[in-house]
């Protein structure tokens, strides 16, 4: 008896993966690039406080409100297009903030950029569902992995950059990154209308989203044989409302969570240490290490979480990381720091694994989408204010106590959001019901079926397979109808 289940061949989607990669790589350097070059960019512009302080703002409300928008526009006009838009826009933005000469052109047009990548944060995970329902674990690695890299690597080459050059030219180079996405998206396209047009018969089993299993599974997954059929879900699945939803809440719950611990430690952890008598240098230094953490976790969690039967363990692990690096910290800054760094680094793995859900919690390309969008939407809303929040607590309190115990408070957020997400559910099934385990045991045993009230209850055989597939398992009815 055989276990083995052939994955579909890469062939005929290396363009949706090269741009998915690339786009991630793209997503975070014009956010990180800019604070190592304000003692340059401030004086020559006129930043003051209140201008420094819109700026650390506005990634956050803007991630937030193309959240929420997003999904529309993906169900409009399909999550390649409105990835070609995000790109279109953060491209502009920044070419157009590298060249203006005063304080709020430059926040306007950071806010267009901030605009475009949000509409990448949510058009991403409805894409790698498209188009790699049977690698989504690994594609999701490659993809959180490579935000982290350009994460830690702007602020690196920012000031080096700089003085080779220009801080314009530092800024601008990160539109290059965003305007290379288009590439393979190009390819992708023109192979994806061949295979709709059957001018390329051999290639439509893998022009969408591995269009032949999908195809079998048929339109409950919304993801059918073209391009075109996988961006439009079935009539029922079509005004998916997240307020209602559990799974969408806790996600969103969860994404504010660990969001909001670390847009503090991005803002605070350089001068608080400084005010410790940590040398400035070294303070700088520890935010990149902090930074650079955030890259085994994002390779290691989707991974390895798929295959847990309860993931709230993993967020658990990671929780107490986050703990023990606040505690030490805040009892002992320059005793052990780069142990209390590497504990809070670690504890990073609890963004990947929000990544990950928005794909595990949802069972259709349009499902991820409204996911993705609600929670990055409600979480970024929510962990915007926290960096605020911190510095006017310790302002208030004349001290630090009160403000490292607000990231105890939000450790409990993360936490409860990790145990409305656990549970074996998808955005699909509303609020019918918890299933009894993790992610680790597939798919929820209900389809939103087209026919009868039979065939909507028995889980559909190919999709059953399929998320097997995406979590390197194989499925318990394969070995039996082979055997």
């Amino acid at each position: 008896m055989s276990y083995f289940i052939p994955r579909k061949p890469w062939r005929g989607r290396i363009g949706a993966l090269l741009g998915i990669l690339i786009m991630a790589l793209s997503l975070r350097p014009a956010v990180s690039v800019v604070p190592p070059l304000l003692g340059t960019v401030g004086p020559e512009l006129g930043f003051d406080a209140t201008t420094i302080g819109a700026l650390a703002m506005l990634p956050p409300l803007v991630f937030a409100a193309a959240g929420l928008a997003t999904p529309a526009l993906i169900r409009w006009q399909g999550a390649e297009r409105v990835l070609t838009a995000a790109v279109l826009l953060a491209v502009a933005g920044q070419l157009g903030r590298a060249a203006v000469d005063s304080v709020w052109p430059f926040l306007g047009l950071s806010a267009v950029v901030m605009a475009g990548y949000g509409m990448g944060n949510v058009v991403l995970p409805p894409l790698v569902k498209k188009y790699f329902p049977d690698r989504m674990g690994v594609v999701t690695a490659g993809y959180v992995t490579l935000l982290a890299v350009g994460t830690a690597a702007s602020p690196q080459l920012a000031v080096p950059v700089a003085e080779l050059a220009d801080w314009r030219v530092s800024i601008a180079l990160w539109a290059s990154v965003s305007a290379l996405v288009l590439v393979p998206w190009a390819v992708q396209l023109l192979r994806n209308r061949k295979a709709r047009d059957g001018d390329d018969d051999g290639d439509a089993a893998s022009a969408g989203p591995v269009a032949a299993g999908a195809a079998r599974a048929g339109s409950a997954r919304g993801e059918g044989g073209t391009a075109r059929a996988a961006q439009a879900p079935p009539p029922h699945l079509q005004h998916l409302n997240p307020w209602r939803s559990r799974v969408a809440w806790g996600l969103a719950i969860f994404l504010a969570g660990n969001s909001a611990q670390t847009y503090v430690y991005f803002t605070w952890l350089p001068p608080y240490l400084t005010g410790q008598g940590v040398d400035p240098a070294a303070a700088g230094s520890a935010l990149a290490y902090f930074a650079i953490l955030g890259l085994p976790v994002s390779l290691l969690v989707p991974l390895v979480v798929p295959r847990m039967r309860n993931p709230i363990i993993a967020v658990v692990i990671f929780a107490a990381c986050w703990a023990g690096g606040h505690l030490g910290l805040y009892l002992a800054p320059t005793d052990g720091t780069w142990w209390w760094i590497t504990l809070a680094g670690l504890g990073q793995g609890t963004f990947a694994m929000a990544l990950l859900m928005m794909n595990l919690r949802s069972r259709t390309q349009h499902g991820a989408a409204v996911l993705a969008g609600f929670s990055q939407g409600i979480g970024y809303a929510g962990a915007g204010v926290a960096p605020l929040l911190f510095g006017v607590v310790q302002e208030a309190t004349g001290g630090w106590t009160a403000s490292f115990a607000m990231l105890g408070v939000c450790l409990l957020v993360l936490l409860a959001g990790a145990v409305m997400i656990n549970p074996r559910r998808c955005i699909e099934d509303g609020n019918e019901g918890d299933g009894e385990d993790g992610i680790g045991d597939g798919v929820v045993d209900r389809i939103e079926g087209e026919g009868s009230s039979a065939s909507s209850a028995r889980p559909r055989e190919e999709d059953t397979e399929l998320q097997a597939q995406a979590e390197g398992r194989p499925p318990a009815s394969y070995g039996e109808r082979r055997g």
